[in-house]
């Protein structure tokens, strides 16, 4: 009905376009929009066709080779499972069925498995102790409570891959990390952990993902909307073996790099070097972290996209505008911060084509707000019509973007073309927003924030000009290439000789 509603204004909006809607005189405009249209589109399509790419010629290949490799008698195997789960304010009730799911799972593989449950509230020690008295009959399990303080996921998660590594299990173990909101579905592990023993050399993989919400329905699309968005991505990059994250909903490490010192102590304290904010502890993004270790020791990482977790979503705030603000907020900033430091490995280590799509990150922190800029300027300073065609573009090319994602995922909601659209431009001030803030953090769930240092009144003030500063070269840039703007002919006419 939506895709309907959209369709019928985008044909309304045609045919009674006003006469002049497509004036040759706004040629700057069309050419600007062009300019920046080919480049983000084009980028687009290169993601699109490398996803389907993988998805339907080479990871099939992986696929029925993996397959193969499980229905061979003597072939190598995962000796053991270990479920990694952190909670931490988590509706009991998500909480139960995301670690029931995880514990039939495991039940399906045959494998011995080790449970280590990283906890803060005694009731979920309970929690934990009764669902693990009802666990499948046949596995064989033993269980490990790691009880922590309130002091944030990723010295949870580094204490229970330290009490893992205590254990001294296999190397060639497989290490599941999740959350305690992440549902694994039937077959999921034993679809996944056979790639292991397949890829001797792969450090770390990661499946599809999907969410389930209980609340507004445009939260819930919007939450869909960026997990069709993650698989088409996370699908193109798997091409290059490599990933933007190891996203800690749920992934699969090798023991040998899950129990890695080095890799812990980065997980439970990684940090950044900024030129004016100084040294950035980082409080959340503990997936970046152990991507940015793997990255650094080229090591190779897989996207299985036809597994799929669910995720049981919880707003951080009431209302839509506020929800998503808060997780673009958390989102931006561990993608931001991450990034840079990826970045400056460069291309010879990490790949190019990963290296190009880091880039490609910080230049869409401004190339979306190019056409809301140059409307705004051109409706206030030329003609208001200018109004009409941007809607007209909006609508046709944010369609066009959510049937690629329905080609990629297979999946497409009605509200998802004006949701892009907000993603990418509301988005992008959010992300302007983080770039000059790289300090400031706060966890949705846990409503830990990040501590405030002395002469935080004098950064933030830093942070603000810089940030108008930027924001009006922009404005200046997009005025003077649309024409709405433009310099006197002589502007030095008037200074004395």
């Amino acid at each position: 009905m939506l895709l309907a509603g959209h369709l019928l204004l985008l044909l309304a909006l045609l045919l009674v376009a006003p006469a002049g809607l497509f004036d040759p005189g706004a040629r700057e405009f069309v050419l600007l929009l062009g300019l920046v249209g080919i480049w983000r589109y084009g980028w687009g399509a290169v993601h699109l066709g490398r996803a389907l790419l993988y998805r339907h010629r080479i990871f099939p290949r992986l696929r029925r080779a993996a397959e193969a490799l499980a229905a061979t008698a003597d072939g190598p195997r995962v000796p053991e499972l270990v479920l990694v789960v952190t909670i931490w304010r988590i509706p009991p009730e998500t909480t139960a069925t995301a670690l029931r799911a995880a514990l039939e799972e495991a039940a399906r593989t045959g494998l011995p498995t080790m449970l280590v449950v990283a906890l803060v509230e005694p009731a979920d020690l309970r929690l934990v102790k009764a669902v693990v008295a009802r666990a499948p009959a046949e596995l064989r399990l033993r269980v490990a409570i790691v009880r922590l303080p309130p002091t944030g996921k990723r010295l949870a998660l580094a204490a229970a891959l330290r009490a893992v590594a205590r254990r001294r299990v296999d190397p060639e173990a497989a290490v599941v990390v999740m959350d305690g909101d992440a549902v694994l579905t039937p077959g999921s592990l034993v679809r996944t952990l056979p790639f292991l023993p397949l890829l001797p050399e792969l450090a770390a993989l990661t499946t599809d993902q999907d969410s389930l919400l209980e609340g507004p329905a445009a939260l819930a699309a919007w939450h869909r909307l960026r997990f069709a968005q993650r698989h088409l991505l996370m699908s193109s990059l798997g091409l290059s073996r490599t990933l933007l994250s190891v996203t800690g909903r749920m992934s699969v490490y090798r023991a040998a790099i899950a129990t890695d010192p080095e890799l812990i102590g980065r997980i439970e304290r990684d940090r950044l070097d900024h030129w004016r904010l100084g040294r950035i502890d980082f409080l959340t993004g503990e997936d970046k972290s152990t991507w940015l270790w793997i990255l650094e020791r080229g090591l190779p990482m897989l996207y299985v996209p036809d597994v799929r977790v669910w995720t049981i979503e919880h707003p951080p705030a009431p209302g839509f505008f506020a929800a998503t603000t808060a997780l673009m907020l958390r989102w931006s900033g561990n993608m931001l911060r991450a990034g840079k430091k990826a970045l400056a490995l460069g291309p010879a280590r990490i790949g190019p084509f990963l290296w190009w799509c880091l880039v490609d990150q910080r230049l869409s922190i401004w190339t979306p707000l190019v056409g809301p800029v140059a409307v705004l300027l051109l409706a206030l300073l030329a003609t208001p019509l200018v109004l009409w065609a941007y809607a007209v573009w909006v609508l046709a090319t944010r369609l066009l973007l959510a049937l690629g994602l329905l080609v990629a995922s297979g999946r497409l909601h009605g509200g998802w073309p004006l949701l892009i659209w907000y993603n990418q431009v509301y988005g992008a001030l959010v992300k302007s927003w983080v770039l000059f803030r790289l300090d400031r953090q706060r966890w949705t769930r846990q409503a830990i924030a990040a501590p405030i240092r002395p002469g935080g009144a004098l950064r933030a003030a830093g942070s603000l000009y810089f940030h108008l500063l930027a924001l009006g070269a922009l404005l200046l840039a997009v005025g003077f290439a649309t024409g709405v703007l433009a310099l006197p002919p002589r502007p030095f006419a008037l200074l004395p000789s």
